[in-house]
């Protein structure tokens, strides 16, 4: 069985962790019907196209 030969260091075992925390923002793209800014594959909460065409209903105000 393979056993480290030095003990890491607590620096470097935290920056083996440390990318385990990062989130990045969700990249949003812009609703080709309606131009609002929505998640990449998924229904536009606006207008309720996807892939151009039409997949839920919205109420309109």
């Amino acid at each position: 069985m393979a056993v480290p030969k030095k003990k890491k260091s607590q620096s470097r075992r935290d920056m083996r962790r440390a990318h385990h925390d990062k989130r990045s923002a969700p990249t949003l793209v812009a609703c080709p019907n309606c131009q609002e800014r929505v998640r990449s594959h998924h229904v536009c909460p606006a207008c309720g196209h996807y892939k151009g065409r039409e997949v839920i209903t919205i109420a309109q105000e």
